[in-house]
């Protein structure tokens, strides 16, 4: 069947023709959603780099995969990201926790990811918390509306394939007898799958209907069957060891 790489909507996969998406950046060791993480997972040569999108206080754009700081900081400090500004937020120690030497790591702006992942790898973007115009803006500015995968709830889709008809939005169907209404909404070339929804029938029905699948699952003991399924994509917390474990195939 034709695939969305077959006809240029994304690049081929780098690694044995299965995307790898490095959840949260390659934080083995090191801080989650930091350019650290996300600098590794280029390095180890990944497709998409996955990242969790909030919004500052003062209208700023930053990956944080929780709502509050709490978990980041061994400080003490706690609060919502919304709450915080930029520089307030800039000015957290979010790396000791992970070794005193990422003391200096912070959390990263939107503008500051486009700008390492541009050319390198894409962008498998989960919409936490943020208005999509301007996130578009951003992305259009730098011309990577083919490198940016969305994760986001359908009606925010439906608001994106108007807004930007170019950029590729990837829904989560959740339970697969929310399949059809999903593909007859969207018409997605692009779907993304968590594994307790995942199944060799879902795979089929979205490729029947020209789209890709994305699973999420970093468990090694459910990447043969992720990809036994006919799975185009894993997004996992090991994409070191689920490179190494395709190209042994």
């Amino acid at each position: 069947c034709m695939t969305s790489a077959d006809d240029g909507l994304l690049k081929p996969p780098r690694h044995g023709g299965v995307y790898v998406v490095a959840h949260r950046g390659a934080h083995q060791g090191i801080p989650e959603n930091t350019l650290a993480a996300y600098r590794k997972a280029i390095e180890l040569g990944v497709d998409f780099v996955e990242i969790d999108v909030r919004t500052t206080k003062d209208g700023h754009f930053v990956s944080v995969h929780n709502d509050t700081v709490d978990a980041y900081c061994t400080d003490g400090t706690t609060g919502r990201v919304r709450d915080f500004t930029l520089a307030e937020l800039k000015a957290l120690d979010i790396g000791s926790r992970v070794g005193p030497e990422w003391a200096d790591e912070r959390i990263p702006t939107f503008e500051e990811i486009l700008g390492v992942c541009k050319g390198r790898c894409g962008i498998y973007l989960d919409l936490k918390d943020a208005d999509i115009e301007p996130l578009i803006e951003r992305i259009r500015a730098g011309g990577m509306e083919r490198d940016v995968l969305w994760y986001a709830w359908p009606g925010k889709l439906l608001q994106l394939q108007r807004l930007c008809p170019e950029c590729i939005p990837m829904p989560d169907p959740g339970p697969e007898a929310n399949l059809p209404k999903i593909i007859e909404t969207l018409q997605p070339r692009v779907v993304a799958s968590v594994w307790r929804h995942y199944s060799r029938r879902f795979v089929q029905t979205c490729h029947d209907a020209g789209a890709i699948v994305i699973v999420d699952e970093s468990d090694p003991s459910c990447w043969a069957d992720a990809l036994a399924w006919g799975s185009d994509g894993v997004q996992t917390d090991y994409p070191g060891e689920f490179i190494a474990y395709i190209e042994a195939r």
